[in-house]
């Protein structure tokens, strides 16, 4: 099973290679939209394939342009769904919550590397949240998750297994969450 694994993974990434760097940015790209593909699994193969640095900085790029993406095509349909969702209480009490959240409680949503970005971008594209908040999130928000799913491997498991890769990533959601709390403090 390992073999059937690790040759499957060197196939991709050779395949990858031959594509160069677009193709780790459509990867990642259309997992914004299409939320049933792994990001994670797209992130480590191009970890595995360009490089941690070059890797981490595509995958981080394309899943902030994926997330605008999905946030504008939700924003375009906005007014369709005010006009159908205009009455419903649970509607709108819903959308006042993703309104007043603050950048560092956006920031965090955004860092968990577990939480299902599509939700978010619908959410925050139907909601009245403003662009460059939602972007300047994002841009903060993904180093994090990106740096989980890059630099941690291809397992779930193996990163539990070690207290310095946890750290490492508890350090990185701190760090996320204090850049947030500084911005947030200018912006206001």
């Amino acid at each position: 099973m390992e073999s059937l694994i690790t040759n499957a993974v060197d196939s991709i990434t050779n395949l990858m290679s031959n594509f160069g760097v677009i193709s780790g940015v459509l990867l990642i790209m259309i997992e914004s939209i299409l939320p049933i593909l792994p990001l994670g699994v797209f992130i480590a193969l191009n970890v595995i394939t360009f490089g941690e640095v070059t890797g981490f900085i595509i995958s981080w790029i394309s899943t902030v342009i994926g997330c605008m993406l999905a946030f504008s095509i939700c924003r375009k349909l906005k007014e369709k769904f005010d006009k159908k969702y205009r009455k419903d209480s649970k509607v709108k009490k819903f959308r006042k919550k993703i309104d007043k959240l603050s950048l560092s409680s956006l920031v965090l949503i955004i860092a968990v590397p577990f939480t299902p970005a599509f939700a978010i971008n619908i959410g925050a594209g139907l909601s009245n949240i403003d662009p460059k908040r939602y972007l300047l999130a994002l841009l903060i928000g993904k180093l994090p998750m990106v740096f989980f799913w890059g630099f941690i491997g291809k397992s779930f498991l193996e990163s539990i297994s070690d207290p310095y890769t946890m750290a490492q990533i508890i350090v990185m959601l701190i760090l996320a969450y204090l850049v947030s709390k500084v911005i947030n403090n200018f912006i206001k």
